[in-house]
């Protein structure tokens, strides 16, 4: 009998330790000639990022959760996006200087990581010049997206190891791409057409009449519908804010409490406070009104958090200092070597087109202000392998002031200290080394002089 007890525990034992569930994905790699500087895993919206750490023999291997679906794994100039269910044990190997050829994604699970890599590559051959498509007329530019979506769609269908769920999703997902198109297409006329006026016909959003804001489902899975809610959202409160007269922020907390899906509200409310919480005027009344209307509490530790951060950058608070920083006339340059006069800095990058579209303005002030108390810093958070391309347009551009080169790019404890999230981002210092404006107007912005002037500079 009691051998008959043993046996039966151990087939107990064999039958829980096979439904065992496995609620993560495993991936392995190795890149060839990988580029200078980290290589990061990253949700599609960021609010997820952390470095691959890499052995000696250039292989790496991490575990991701599959809460979040589709990852982007990046070297600094070589986008992998990978799809991960649980289970699925990803292998991803490339030569970084030739990327579109050498990319190989295999294992388990991988048949749809390959499938969003031609899905990509349609994307990118049919929107290659944005300038070709965006300056078409409203009935083309429709019927080119609408071409791109049937391709991608059958795609979709010839793909072979796709679940029936996936490609139930997945086409709305196509879906919501084409949607999302529509939305930028009128702004972007304008742009590339440089006519302002233009505005798209009355009927041109129809197919968003009766659109459900609130599906979770395609919350969680599709990038490009959380995309469509966001931007709904963000116009009303745009509205919000000229019927109110309340700041753009309190407005986006405003409309979005109106959801009843937690999900998708507490979603939204993150994301906006992640991104957006530094460039809030009144910080308190940001926060104090998301924390009443968010609740996630895993969330609002993290925002919670991140004030605690964006409070010591405050108003009159000693400001973070960078030190030793890369000189382009040679040397290094620390803050301290600074003190006794205004310091305005300008965090930026080669590759940021809203940067370079400051440079002109930047040049103005700082040939008007040259003989007053002001220093005026350019830290570039370029990464290491562009390092000569920051030299070599510092000087073809004739950049004045004091150009300097951060330490560890986004990753410089300067640039964390202040929650630089985006950039240009322009912050002022006074001549004792404390913080003026964390946030302060771009050169090309009026308030700036208004600012100099305030303060007798």
């Amino acid at each position: 009998m009691k051998k008959v007890v043993l046996i039966l525990t151990a087939v107990v034992f064999i039958a829980c330790k096979k439904e065992a569930s496995v609620d993560y994905a495993i991936i392995t790699g190795e890149i060839a000639n990988k580029p200078i500087g980290e290589v990061t895993i990253n949700s599609l919206d960021r609010s997820f990022t952390k470095p691959l750490l890499f052995s000696k023999d250039g292989t790496f291997k991490d575990t991701l959760n599959t809460d979040t679906n589709t990852y982007v794994l990046y070297d600094g100039t070589n986008p992998v996006f990978i799809h991960v269910e649980p289970g699925n044990q990803l292998d991803i190997t490339y030569d970084a200087q030739d990327f579109s050829n050498s990319l190989v994604i295999s294992g388990k699970g991988s048949e749809v990581s390959n499938y969003l890599i031609l899905k990509r590559k349609n994307e990118q051959d049919a929107f290659g010049n944005s300038a070709d498509i965006y300056t078409l007329n409203e009935g083309d530019f429709k019927a080119k997206i609408n071409d791109l979506k049937k391709t991608n769609e059958d795609l979709l269908e010839n793909t072979k190891g796709l679940s029936d769920d996936y490609i139930v999703k997945e086409k709305r997902d196509l879906h919501y791409f084409y949607l999302t198109r529509l939305i930028d297409y009128e702004e972007a006329h304008k742009y590339f057409t440089r006519n302002e006026a233009f505005s798209v016909s009355d009927d041109f959003l129809n197919e968003l009449n009766d659109f459900d804001y609130s599906n979770e489902e395609d919350y969680k899975f599709s990038s490009n519908y959380k995309r469509i809610v966001s931007d709904y959202f963000t116009k009303q409160s745009i509205e919000l804010t000229k019927n109110e007269a309340i700041e753009k922020d309190l407005a986006f907390v405003k409309s979005v409490s109106t959801l009843d899906n937690e999900v998708i509200k507490n979603g939204l409310l993150f994301s906006f406070a992640n991104f957006n919480m530094s460039y809030s005027k009144d910080i308190d009344a940001f926060y104090n009104a998301f924390m009443a209307s968010s609740t996630d509490e895993a969330n609002n530790e993290i925002v919670t958090e991140k004030y605690t951060k964006l409070t010591a950058v405050a108003k009159g608070r000693p400001s973070p200092k960078f030190v030793d920083y890369e000189n382009i006339k040679g040397g290094t340059t620390s803050l301290d070597d600074l003190k006794g006069k205004y310091v305005y800095i300008d965090v930026w990058a080669t590759w940021c087109g809203p940067c370079r579209a400051e440079i002109p303005s930047l040049k103005a002030i700082e040939e008007q202000y040259h003989d007053k108390n002001i220093e005026f810093v350019s830290i570039s958070i370029d990464k290491a392998a562009d390092h000569d391309k920051w030299k070599s347009m510092v000087v073809n551009e004739v950049l004045g002031g004091v150009q300097l080169f951060a330490d560890n790019d986004w990753n410089s404890s300067f640039v964390k200290d202040y929650q630089i999230n985006g950039i240009p981002r322009f912050i002022l210092i006074d001549s004792d080394g404390n913080i003026v404006d964390s946030n302060a107007p771009r050169p090309s912005s009026p308030e700036l002089m208004n600012l100099f002037n305030e303060l007798s500079i």
